[in-house]
């Protein structure tokens, strides 16, 4: 498999400590194909009074730099600067959902504007007191107009399984889903690193069952059981499998390093992901796939997201 067959980005999650437009230009020189462009106060913020102009400027640079992008909404604190990840759309409060439902619609008409080919969200964490019924429906009334922002906008939304929330595996996507009545523009925003920590299938399995609903890709080293995201070779992932599965499906997407704990070695961290990800690239197997096994979910690790 050639390393051009899939298209290599980084995270702004991991590339904090640095303004948005050096970022960008990091990001190019070093060669990568693409950005996951997470909206928060450093960089997009979604909320500003000039997110329009600030979207334009943007989008000239990305066209510029012959960068593509993914727009992300994992910002801890752009909400709330109390809450990490908060409020949810799964919080008790209506009003606050409501803000929650506001940011992903903005980020939808963000990553319309900006070309982007998909934009990622999560459930949230379940809040205490909340049975699990009741969470369920308030995620699916709360995503319910954001997908019909993405319907007008036609840019897929892709939900993220996130360790520790209410939708934290493969089954739970299509638990969600169903519930909404597939809808067309619902995708799946496919963690590496989360298959290895959670799922029972093995990563490259796991990229191989989801094909049909694969719309954004995350990529990181990680453990068994721990969710921590970790620079490529520190965790056990064996990546060539996973990188040749990812190629057959046909995926047209990103393929994003998340190292969001990482920003203060962020350059340094980005310079080394990329001669990683070619060599695995170039390293994978031309030979058929095995056929994917088959299990059952296993469950969430302790502790919530590390993001």
């Amino acid at each position: 498999m050639s390393p051009g067959t899939l298209r290599f980005g980084y995270g702004t999650n991991g590339l904090a400590d640095l303004r948005l437009d050096d970022a960008l230009g990091l990001l190019a020189d070093l060669g990568y194909d693409g950005v996951g462009l997470t909206l928060d106060h450093m960089h997009l913020d979604p909320l500003a009074p000039d997110a329009a102009a600030r979207t334009r400027q943007v989008a000239h640079r990305l066209a510029a730099l012959g960068l593509g992008v993914t727009v992300e909404t994992g910002a801890r604190y752009v909400l709330d600067p109390r809450r990490k990840h908060g409020p949810s759309l799964l919080d008790p409060d209506p009003d606050a959902r409501a803000r929650r439902v506001d940011l992903l619609i903005r980020a939808v008409r963000i990553g319309a504007d900006l070309g982007a080919h998909a934009v990622h969200c999560f459930s949230g964490i379940t809040p205490a007191g909340t049975d699990d019924d009741t969470a369920w429906k308030r995620l699916a009334e709360s995503l319910t107009p954001v997908l019909d922002a993405a319907t007008t906008a036609g840019i897929p939304l892709a939900v993220e399984p996130e360790p520790g929330h209410l939708l934290a595996t493969l089954a739970d996507f299509h638990r969600l889903r169903t519930a909404l009545g597939d809808p067309g523009r619902l995708g799946l925003t496919l963690d590496i690193g989360h298959c290895q920590c959670l799922e029972p299938l093995p990563p490259a399995d796991c990229v191989r069952a989801v094909a049909p609903w694969l719309r954004h890709v995350q990529i990181e080293d990680m453990r068994r059981g721990v969710h921590e995201h970790l620079p490529f070779g520190e965790g056990e992932i064996d990546f060539p499998p996973v990188l040749a599965a990812l190629a057959a499906t046909g995926y047209q997407g990103l393929t994003v390093v998340e190292l969001p704990r990482h920003s203060h070695a962020g350059p340094h961290q980005a310079e080394l992901s990329l001669p990683f990800l070619h060599r695995a690239a170039a390293s994978a197997t031309a030979e058929p796939p095995p056929a994917p096994s088959h299990g059952e979910p296993s469950a969430t690790p302790e502790g919530s997201s590390t993001r």
